[in-house]
């Protein structure tokens, strides 16, 4: 029996969901921090005198530092450990967030802003993957989907905070900075809590440390569960040994030769557009909805109001998408509501009045987020243990290629275009997504880490 069919075989429990919280709770806290940029620029500008150029570099750093906090959890995931990058990164968010909150002048703060959307980007890109290596095949993408969905929890907090917080008190914007760096309360918690992914210890032949988190986690599910462990199935016959292999020390170069070589080339194609897909479109609505809703003729704080319940919308287009990837599977679970998303956005640009804009705007944020859900749970399944922080990490990255892309292209595209041209392309890009999934996507539902991801099985398709 292996180490592997024994960690799958188990049903989710409370041990489980403990793990879903913490990794949760850093996802809230990362949501946080993305959404609340934009409700501290008005107090920015006001504090420094700063031109609008200027704020769209404020706007800009933090998924700048998400594309490079992306890629060097995942290298770095695959050299030392899950455990290390997400706490360490962690940290880093959360000082140079604190940092940001007493920035005496411009420059240290939009440095900060760049550093700490560094560590939001490399704690985002490693908690999926590794969380994903302690889920069984048949419960995965709605563990990971709902995983996602904490993230939604965090832009309603941006959006109370932007509303409750700013405006209301003297350096409200500072303050709302401390606030988003509260989790590094949690570093002890995680610290005690946490155990290391088995999948990494065995690929790194470290066997007995795999056993000893292996056979905690059993005995905690059977205390949890008050049952005795379902049997391990009679298949499992590789020596648990047998997976620790390829565990030459990951780099840049070698991961991108191994992701674009004609065996991952496919997997690695689709899944880094529908990262930029999805991310392009997310951030360039979300970055201007707010200043849209003003041009509408509401006042400011108004927009803040109608955008927490466009926020608000995330909520149940993240979980309805992560119970939907257990039943239609991710691939097309990420189709249908790339498809939904692009149908909310060519309403959304034929509507010319804040209560419309706001209803389109709300489904809109429903399906964008709930396409997410099914993007979190697929992207760790296609990438074998080896390289799979470094994968999702690249992938990930990749995308906010789009967050940084997108405010600009849109906001330049506004000025010709029009409102209605803005979600136009918004549609376009959108479809382009759906196409590359129905088409060249992979069926994940159900398979194992490593049915999925043996490279002579997919030599041979």
């Amino acid at each position: 029996m292996t180490l592997l069919a024994r960690l799958d075989r188990l049903p989710l429990s409370r041990p489980h969901y403990l793990l879903l919280l913490i990794g949760g709770l850093g996802y809230t806290f990362d949501g946080m921090d993305s959404a609340v940029v934009a409700f501290l620029l008005p107090s920015a500008q006001d504090a420094w005198g700063l031109s609008n150029g200027q704020l769209g570099l404020i706007g800009s750093a933090t998924p700048f530092g998400f594309l490079f906090g992306a890629t060097v959890a995942g290298l770095l995931g695959d050299r030392i450990g899950r455990k290390k990058v997400m706490m360490y990164a962690l940290a880093f968010y959360a000082a140079f967030s604190v940092v940001a909150a007493f920035a005496s002048n411009y420059e240290v703060f939009l440095g900060s802003r760049v550093l700490a959307g560094a560590g939001a980007g490399a704690e985002s890109a490693i908690i999926a993957p590794f969380l994903s290596e302690f889920v069984p095949a048949k419960r995965r993408g709605w563990f990971i989907g709902a995983l996602a969905g904490f993230f939604s929890f965090g832009f309603v907090m941006a959006a109370l905070i932007g509303r409750f917080v700013v405006p209301t008190m003297d350096d409200g914007w500072r303050i709302a900075q401390v606030i988003t760096a509260l989790p590094i309360v949690m570093l002890l918690w995680w610290r005690r809590s946490l155990p290391e992914s088995p999948r990494f210890l065995l690929q790194n032949g470290r066997v007995d440390e795999a056993e000893a988190v292996v056979a905690d986690l059993e005995r905690r599910v059977e205390r949890a569960t008050g049952q005795p462990l379902p049997p391990v199935p009679e298949s499992a016959a590789q020596p648990a040994t047998d997976t620790a292999t390829k565990t030459a020390g990951v780099n840049l170069i070698s991961a991108l030769r191994f992701l674009w070589s004609p065996v991952m080339a496919r997997r690695t194609a689709v899944t880094w557009l529908i990262w930029f897909v999805i991310t392009f479109s997310y951030y360039g609505f979300f970055s201007w909805i707010p200043t849209l809703l003003v041009q509408r003729g509401i006042t400011v704080t108004k927009s803040f109001e109608f955008s927490i319940i466009i926020y608000l919308a995330q909520v149940p287009g993240y979980f309805s998408a992560a119970w939907l990837s257990e039943r239609l599977d991710r691939k097309n679970t990420i189709a249908i509501y790339l498809s939904g998303s692009a149908v909310s956005a060519f309403w959304l640009s034929q509507m010319d009045t804040p209560a419309t804009i706001t209803l389109a705007g709300a489904v809109l944020s429903f399906f964008l987020n709930g396409t997410y859900a099914g993007v979190y749970s697929y992207t760790p399944e296609v990438f074998p243990t080896w390289i799979r922080a470094t994968g999702t990490g690249l992938s990930s990255a990749f995308g906010r290629v789009g967050s940084i892309l997108a405010p600009t292209i849109i906001g330049l595209s506004a000025a010709s275009l029009g409102f209605g041209g803005v979600f136009g392309l918004t549609t376009a890009v959108l479809v382009v997504g759906v196409v590359c999934v129905v088409v060249f996507g992979l069926a994940t539902a159900g398979r194992s880490l490593e049915e999925l991801t043996e490279p002579a099985k997919e030599a041979s398709k």
